[in-house]
């Protein structure tokens, strides 16, 4: 059978501490035919991330020089760093098939929203705000005061899930994996991706 025309854009938000690392690395361990777009951001390593495999890490000036020639599909400004995806990236691997995972905040989802109507949108949220706030708390790399900003801004992200296709609950990462597998699945069986084989079918 010949491949998918294009490829499925899929776009995970959720507030920091939700545990979206953790479900992307086990959903991308399942499924090792998706593509995991890594953003870049001006934001710091945490201990343990890696320089193009957790993010493309770059100074403000390099992010903003690429916005200037127009390399993102989408940036955002997010507790004082920039984050952003490459245009470049998701248009040569959707134009080969192959789906694509962002995972991305609010606003840069709104954005790739509205230039890319026919994304997947998925918004994954902790079981409780006072999980989430033990969750933020034994990571240990934050001050008292950034928590805080960060479960405020957790409450201000989630009035934005309206806006969203599909609502996961980050209670167990398995299950969590499952209902992203299962409405992916559901996707791909839309028309729209099928269209290989009605062309398949008009040739017999």
């Amino acid at each position: 059978m010949a491949k998918r025309q294009k490829g499925q854009l899929i776009v995970l938000s959720g507030p920091s501490g939700t545990g979206k690392s953790t479900v992307i690395a086990q959903l991308l361990h399942d499924r090792p035919d998706i593509y995991f777009s890594v953003s870049f951001t001006t934001r710091k390593p945490r201990i343990g991330e890696v320089d193009g495999v957790n993010y493309n890490f770059v100074d403000q000036e390099t992010f903003e020089a690429m916005i200037e020639r127009g390399e993102f599909l989408e940036y955002a400004q997010y507790v004082d760093n920039y984050y952003g995806t490459s245009l470049k990236v998701i248009e040569e691997k959707r134009s080969a098939g192959v789906d694509v995972l962002l995972d991305i905040e609010v606003q840069g989802a709104a954005k790739v929203r509205s230039k890319c109507p026919d994304a997947v949108m998925i918004f994954l949220i902790p079981p409780t705000f006072e999980e989430l706030s033990c969750r933020l708390h034994s990571r240990g790399t934050d001050s008292e005061e950034v928590i805080a900003g960060r479960l405020q801004k957790a409450r201000e992200e989630c009035k934005e899930i309206i806006h969203y296709d599909f609502l996961v609950v980050n209670d167990e990462v398995d299950k969590a994996v499952s209902q992203i597998t299962a409405i992916l699945m559901a996707q791909s069986c839309r028309t729209v991706y099928k269209m290989d084989i009605l062309d398949q079918m008009e040739g017999v």
